[in-house]
């Protein structure tokens, strides 16, 4: 009997693995520049020159115009006229400042506006989230007739509807009051946004409905799913809407300048147009950058939750 030789099996090679893309292979692939590119020393100094050029670009352009109104502010009237780009000739004048608080009355009409502003932010909320839950999340029979009306009054331009709004708030139907010259007159008409609506709503419905259900089954009636489930889900969403309401509040003029005739009751927005002519344009000046001066601080004191609930809106699952 002859012994047969065993051959080797032959083994097929493997072929070599793919390596996964980087995010960061991804970025550099979809830019303008390639990686390749970017190991040049030429090509790394044009970009480096050229994001200084753009940051320093964007800092004048940006910055350029509050850092002038505040020159203008602590100036005096013949310099910010004689010349405008002069950088105080005379020195800072701070009595500018202290004098839109007396001759201007800015701090009564600071007040007004800060009113105005907490009153369109709270009843903004309240209908909003209340609109927003009946619609995406009690969705009684008639929820999508609703929501195509609501949607509906986006077309219709607000200058329209103004006439109506105005003798509505003049003799208020079915009690028959007179609102104007009191705040009802402007929280009222800014808390009815179709947009924030809209946007709780769709909000609401990217919540999962298990939630809902095991509330329901643990005995939660819609109340207090509205008030401990849903409205601590919808942070984010809430920290925009009360963004868009406020800043909304205080740079409107229109609406205001209708609702409020008596001058003690103006906001900023329509109180510093009206005593322009009759001011000092230092004063007035001192009395524009404080206006401008409390949105931007108070943006720059917030800004990280500004930004997060701007960046987390309709997304409640990482």
């Amino acid at each position: 009997m002859t012994n047969a030789t065993t051959q080797p099996a032959t083994v097929a090679p493997t072929p070599p693995r793919r390596r996964r893309a980087r995010p960061e292979d991804v970025r550099d692939e979809r830019s303008i520049i390639s990686t390749m590119d970017r190991k040049s020393p030429l090509v790394r100094g044009v970009v480096a020159v050229a994001g200084g050029l753009l940051l320093v670009a964007l800092v004048i352009t940006c910055a350029g115009p509050l850092f002038w109104l505040f020159k203008a502010a602590t100036s005096t009237s013949t310099e910010t006229l004689a010349q405008p780009f002069g950088l105080w000739p005379s020195g800072l004048h701070w009595e500018n400042v202290t004098a839109a608080w007396s001759t201007v009355r800015f701090g009564t009409y600071l007040r007004n506006t800060l009113i105005i502003c907490a009153g369109s932010w709270f009843f903004g909320l309240l209908v909003a989230t209340t609109g927003g839950y009946g619609i995406a999340v009690l969705r009684p029979a008639y929820a999508k007739v609703v929501e195509i009306a609501v949607l509906a009054t986006l077309f219709i331009p607000g200058v329209i509807s103004l006439v109506a709004l105005y003798l509505t708030v003049v003799n208020l139907p079915l009690l028959n009051v007179n609102l104007l010259n009191t705040f009802w007159a402007v929280w009222l008409p800014a808390s009815a946004s179709a947009f924030n609506v809209l946007l709780v709503s769709r909000y609401f419905q990217a919540i999962p409905r298990e939630l809902f259900e095991a509330a329901r089954i643990d005995g939660a009636g819609a109340f207090r799913v509205f008030w401990s489930l849903v409205l601590p889900l919808a942070k984010p969403i809430l920290g925009v809407v009360s963004l868009l309401t406020i800043i909304g509040a205080y740079k409107d003029f229109l609406w205001p300048l209708l609702a409020l005739p008596d001058h003690d009751l103006q906001p900023i927005s329509v109180a510093l147009p009206r005593v322009e002519s009759s001011t000092d344009l230092g004063v007035f000046m001192a009395a524009l950058f404080i206006s401008v001066v409390i949105p931007v601080a108070l943006f720059l004191a917030f800004q990280r939750q500004f930004l997060r609930a701007a960046g987390s809106a309709g997304a409640i699952k990482g």
